[in-house]
């Protein structure tokens, strides 16, 4: 989480081996590494490791600039504007804070789904890709690249980038070295502290900050000035112009820097310090667990957020402190931001900012939907900018808190990524408790003093506040992170034992004793250096040289681990060299080892100098909401789209899909798999590969589009139409389809039932029903007869009725119910007569010749002839036939 005001001079974290046109850092030197802005729960240290996001931009990755018309356009970073990684793009994007969007786009090669750390001023960026280690200095003025470096990747080093200048901070080594911001190159010399450092940003008044755990102490440092146009300083070198004791020493700190001043979360206390110059002042604050600072705080309010039980205090200038609780559920709470009058806090589970007011009511609540992952915050030229870097999707929020949407994809929308998966529901909240005791509690005997060392004790629950050493009649506490203390003063040759307990926010838990030990001047000396290396298999090979018993055998050596503000022992060994097994370290954190070397009497010599730093990695996890679905337009093939899997210290170089022996590398994260079978149906297995190789698969079963099947389930028949009832099985398809009478053209209809009209009644038909997909068709027949349709022969000559002699019987010259076999009145087509009455099934209709007659005192004419059964299928003018339900002559279809 950035904040930056418009006047604010420093930013972010976390730059291992730079390279630049005027020489090597080595890989040793704090210029040579850098560290995530991402916050993650540490398996190892218990705790959050906080960072910048970074980004790798230069010319040999092809850097493209989208939406500039001209160079006038190309100007430097202007008001109310922020520049904003997406990582699925690949992109980085200046957003106007003003109007909500986007004026210029850069695509950077190489870097997708990749963490981005962007440190901005009004002139410059600087650019690191977590991933690679890439970092670059981009000028705003020309949208030019104007120097770039190679760093280590992986966590435990932080750039910070000032008004004129920036700093490497190594947090692991100890290590401070000024760069110009320009040239990249090295600026006078570095300064030195104990390793395991935390800090590193500037406050308003430029002066750059670091904590320093083993000490208990927070240190300012004034950069050097770096004249403009030069490669260097003229000689002159950065200062530290003062250190502060804020905590006992070993406590975990936490920094967040002021408009002048630093302010320190003693977070093994919770005691809240700040320093203004040379004036400085604690408030213990009652936290219900480990709190956190944002690395930024501007004006008078300062918040204390603890994730585990979504509390936030706030203390005020003048000491006072009031707290709140942020709705929702979970530890994802980043620590609150203080801007413009209100607190925005970021639930980072749900995608959420929540914003309260001084008085803790909640003010309001942005939801930034298909956030996909962690949100950033940054306050700048008076707006408060919150970007989603695995999506799309931003926004803006002005002083008056009106909220602007922000498309990064803007102007560029064609083949998009699918939308993110649904953040995982929150994990049930297990049951909490007071802490477990210390594992393996050792001490190790030095010259009137002992080491006392423990591996974590479970927090059940609660987050670890600290450890409580107790022995030799005093008591230390340490920071959860600081899992070895020195206890010295003892006399030699008196026998000692040490109890440690933890303490979360439900209480201390039990002692674990340690071994006993008799401090002795005849200590063993140090092996004389260290090396370490990471292995794919995500275990850390620590070597070293046999340490000089001085006339004593060393039975055996304990290994350190030193990371960003932490150190803790990682196990011992009778050999010269440790395996620390794969998880023990965080993944993709910066490391660095020191050695103790261990005597038959149980003395300890002091430790070795410390290591080379690693970053240990594995094989990625399973890639994470894997979906499998049919193509419905497609045959033989099937959609596969999944969120990104851990990379576990190493970028995620391709994922491997595999179906059905088929195998197809993917750079993305989704792939449309095709070549398929009909209805075939596969487990679609999608493996992320990195340095390490494949990961763990995440497989999911899936079906091709098949033929779709037929099913009659029923019919309904009148004299002319027939209606087919039916089911489909669409195969996973888009099914369409129709209906066939034998002889007639095709109905198309729904697919469920289809009418077919125009029938010849009591006529025997065939129906074909036909559905149609991608893969093909599927077909069904039915037989169905069309109900007879019956007319009755009628004879009536004239307006009075008189039928005596004319209709009675056949004779000749009278036409009155002849029979044709045309349809016109010719006497040698004649077929026959019907009596009156008689009934005549009819079949369909012809135009013919005009006939009329009198048919029940009313005239009836027509030209229309009525094909009926009468010595096989003659012809009847309607004129003498009545027809059945109406004499409608429509019912009848044409012949």
């Amino acid at each position: 989480m950035r904040t930056r005001g418009r006047s604010d001079l420093g930013t972010e974290r976390r730059p291992a081996v730079v390279t630049t046109g005027n020489g090597t850092i080595g890989a040793d030197d704090p210029a040579a590494q850098a560290v995530s802005p991402a916050r993650r729960r540490s398996r190892w240290r218990g705790g959050l490791v906080t960072g910048g996001v970074v980004v790798a931009l230069a010319a040999a990755m092809g850097l493209t600039v989208l939406g500039l018309g001209s160079a006038d356009n190309a100007a430097a970073n202007y008001d109310a504007s922020s520049w904003l990684w997406s990582a699925a793009r690949s992109e980085l994007a200046r957003v106007n804070g003003i109007t909500g969007r986007v004026d210029t786009r850069t695509g950077v090669d190489q870097a997708r789904n990749h963490a981005v750390q962007v440190a901005q001023n009004d002139r410059l960026l600087i650019l690191r890709d977590l991933n690679s280690g890439l970092v670059s200095t981009l000028d705003l003025a020309t949208l030019q690249v104007a120097a770039t470096t190679r760093t280590a990747v992986g966590l435990g080093v932080s750039v910070a980038l000032g008004k004129d200048a920036a700093f490497v901070v190594d947090a692991v080594r100890g290590v401070v070295r000024q760069l110009d911001p320009r040239s990249l190159t090295p600026v006078g010399e570095a300064i030195n502290f104990p390793p395991g450092i935390t800090g590193g940003t500037f406050d308003g008044a430029g002066e750059l900050w670091v904590g320093i755990p083993s000490q208990g102490t927070v240190s300012a440092i004034s950069p050097a000035a770096v004249p403009s146009g030069s490669a260097g300083a003229g000689g002159l070198s950065p200062r530290q112009v003062r250190t502060v004791p804020v905590a006992d020493a070993n406590h975990d700190l936490n920094l967040s820097t002021l408009d002048s001043g630093v302010a320190v979360l003693d977070r093994t206390t919770g005691t809240l310090t700040t320093v203004h110059g040379d004036q400085t002042r604690a408030v213990a604050l009652k936290l219900s667990g480990p709190g956190s600072l944002p690395a930024r705080t501007s004006g008078g309010q300062i918040a204390v957020t603890v994730p585990d039980d979504r509390h936030v205090y706030v203390v005020d200038a003048d000491g006072a402190v009031r707290q709140f609780t942020v709705p929702g559920q979970g530890d994802g709470l980043q620590p609150a931001v203080a801007w413009a009058g209100l607190l925005y806090c970021t639930d980072n589970t749900t995608g959420t900012v929540y914003a309260f007011d001084p008085a803790g009511q909640l003010a309001s609540r942005i939801d930034v939907k298909g956030a996909n992952g962690p949100l950033e915050l940054e306050v700048r030229e008076n707006h408060l900018f919150i970007n989603a870097p695995n999506s799309s999707t931003a926004r803006v929020v002005d002083d008056q808190r009106q909220v602007k949407v922000v498309d990064k994809y803007a102007n560029d929308v064609l083949g998009g990524d699918p939308p993110p998966a649904a953040p995982p529901a929150p994990p049930k909240k297990p049951l909490v408790g007071k802490p477990s005791a210390p594992r393996n509690v050792t001490a190790e005997a030095g010259n009137a003093q002992a080491r006392v060392s423990w591996r974590p004790a479970a927090a059940n629950g609660s987050p670890i506040t600290r450890y409580v050493v107790q022995g030799a009649g005093r008591t230390v506490e340490v920071g959860a992170n600081q899992r070895a203390v020195d206890v010295t003063g003892l006399t030699n040759g008196q026998t000692y034992r040490f109890s440690v307990h933890a303490v979360n926010g439900k209480g201390a838990g039990p002692d674990r004793m340690s071994n006993p030990v008799v401090p002795t001047s005849e200590v063993p000396d140090a092996p004389p250096s260290v090396s370490a290396q990471e292995r794919p298999d995500g275990t850390v090979l620590v070597k070293w040289p046999a340490g000089n018993g001085l006339g004593r055998k060393i039975v055996k050596y304990a290994v350190t681990a030193v990371s960003p503000g932490a150190n803790a022992p990682v196990g011992e060994s009778t050999k010269t060299e440790l395996v620390v097994p794969a998880g023990e370290l965080q993944y993709g954190t910066q490391y660095a080892f020191a050695v103790v070397s261990v005597n038959e009497k149980g003395a300890g010599s002091k430790p070795s100098p410390i290591s080379n730093t690693v970053v240990p990695f594995a094989a990625p996890g399973a890639p994470q909401s894997l979906t499998a679905s049919t193509v419905a337009g497609e045959a033989g093939a099937i959609q596969v789209a999944w969120a990104p899997a851990t990379d576990n210290g190493r970028p995620i170089t391709k994922y491997v899909v595999e179906a059905a022996g088929r195998k197809v590398d993917v750079a993305g994260t989704s792939t449309k798999l095709t070549g398929l079978g009909d209805g075939q149906n596969v487990t679609v297995t999608v493996r992320a590969v990195n340095e390490a190789g494949p990961g763990q698969p995440a497989s999911k079963p899936a079906r091709t589009v098949a033929q779709p099947r037929v099913t009659i389930t029923g019919a309904s028949v009148d004299a002319t139409a027939v209606t087919i009832s039916f089911t489909v099985d669409d195969g996973g398809g888009n099914a369409t389809c129709s209906l066939t009478p034998s002889g007639k053209a095709a109905v198309n209809g729904n697919c469920s039932s289809i009418r077919a009209t125009g029938l010849t009644p009591g006529t025997k038909y065939t129906f074909t029903v036909t559905a149609r997909n991608a893969a093909g068709t599927g077909t069904a027949q039915r037989a169905e007869t069309t109900d007879a349709l019956w007319g009755t022969a009628t004879c009536n000559n004239g307006p009075s009725g008189d039928q005596r002699t004319y209709c009675d019987s056949d004779r000749s010259g009278r036409n009155g119910n002849e029979i044709f076999s045309v349809a016109r009145q010719d006497n040698d087509k004649q077929v026959g007569w019907a009596k009156p009455g008689t009934r005549l099934q009819a079949y369909c209709k012809v135009r013919g010749e005009n006939v009329d007659s009198w048919i029940y005192n009313n005239q009836k004419q027509s030209t229309w002839w009525v094909q009926v059964s009468w010595n096989g299928r003659n012809y009847i003018p309607w004129a003498w036939l009545n027809l059945d339900g109406g004499d409608n002559i429509n019912q009848l279809p044409d012949c």
